[in-house]
This record gives C-alpha cells, sequence and structure tokens, in this order.
C-alpha cells in the first residue's frame, strides 16, 4: 500500500504510542499503563500471613495492599538478597485504590506502537495464573531480541469494590 493514500486519521492510529512501566518478575516481563501508576518507593517492610500473595505495608497514614506477584504467578516467594534493591511500586485500579507491587528490578519506560499490542484470548486468560494480564506485546530488547511483555490489568490484580 501506498503510504501517500494513507488518510491523516490512519496514519494516527499507525503512529499512536502508548507508555508503559516495564518491569521482570522471574523469567517474565510485565507492564502497567504510566495512567496507572502512582509512584515508585524505596522497599518498605510488607506485613503478611504467608498464606497468600497478599501483604500489607504502612505508606505515612495509609494501609496499602501489596501484592507479590513472584508468589501468585509461581506459587513460590521471591529470593530477595540484602544486596538486591527493592522497589514498591505504588498503582490504582479502576475506584483509586492503592496498591502496591514488590520489584527487585527499576522499571523501564517504554513507548509501545498501539498496533503492536494484541488482546490476550479470554480462553487463555480463563486458564492461566496470567488471567491478571490482558494484552501483549512484542518488542525488539537489547541485541536485537525480541521482548514478549504481558501487560497486566490493575482490576485483575486488586479488584474494584
Amino acid at each position: 500500500m501506498n503510504t501517500a493514500n494513507l488518510s491523516r486519521k490512519q496514519v494516527t492510529a499507525n503512529t499512536q504510542k502508548i507508555k508503559f512501566l516495564v518491569f521482570p518478575i522471574d523469567n517474565l516481563n510485565v507492564a502497567l499503563h504510566i495512567d496507572s501508576i502512582k509512584k515508585i518507593i524505596n522497599y518498605s517492610t510488607i506485613f503478611s500471613s504467608g498464606l497468600n500473595h497478599y501483604g500489607l505495608v504502612s505508606i505515612g497514614e495509609e494501609e496499602i495492599t501489596v501484592i507479590d506477584l513472584h508468589k501468585r504467578l509461581f506459587n513460590t516467594v521471591q529470593v530477595l538478597g540484602i544486596e538486591d534493591k527493592k522497589y514498591l511500586l505504588l498503582a490504582l485500579n479502576s475506584n483509586n485504590e492503592t496498591f502496591g507491587i514488590l520489584i527487585k528490578n527499576a522499571p523501564e519506560l517504554y513507548d509501545i506502537p498501539l498496533n503492536q499490542i494484541r488482546v490476550l484470548p479470554p480462553s487463555y486468560r480463563r486458564a492461566d495464573t496470567l488471567k491478571i494480564a490482558s494484552h501483549v506485546t512484542v518488542i525488539m530488547g537489547e541485541n536485537d531480541e525480541e521482548k514478549t511483555i504481558f501487560i497486566l490489568d490493575p482490576d485483575e490484580l486488586i479488584a474494584p469494590v
């Protein structure tokens, strides 16, 4: 197709980019839309029974639910060494409830073209622990390697009340 024949609307749709914060959880790359991110802080003490993947942290005057995505996805606790940097990514669901995700690498900001983002099939979401992801994209990472990124749905992480 000749690009000269594309309408202005088509060109805009094909070049529109969306910002995501991407971070690894073990061997998976996951992301949250930048609009759902509140802030990233240094790791705080998290209180948890250890029976599930949820914990609690006090930040200022607020109690915030924290999700251990490693335990949620792989059913094992994330091993954090003393030398590892630890961050708490604070995000919001659709009801503006703040929740945290413990990560051990600083997230990276990516501008991903809209036409490279695909919806995950509902059948896959129902059958896999990755039902917390709604979309997927593949980008070229360092060393020209493909990098698959699962885009998380904040409402699947912390259901709105």
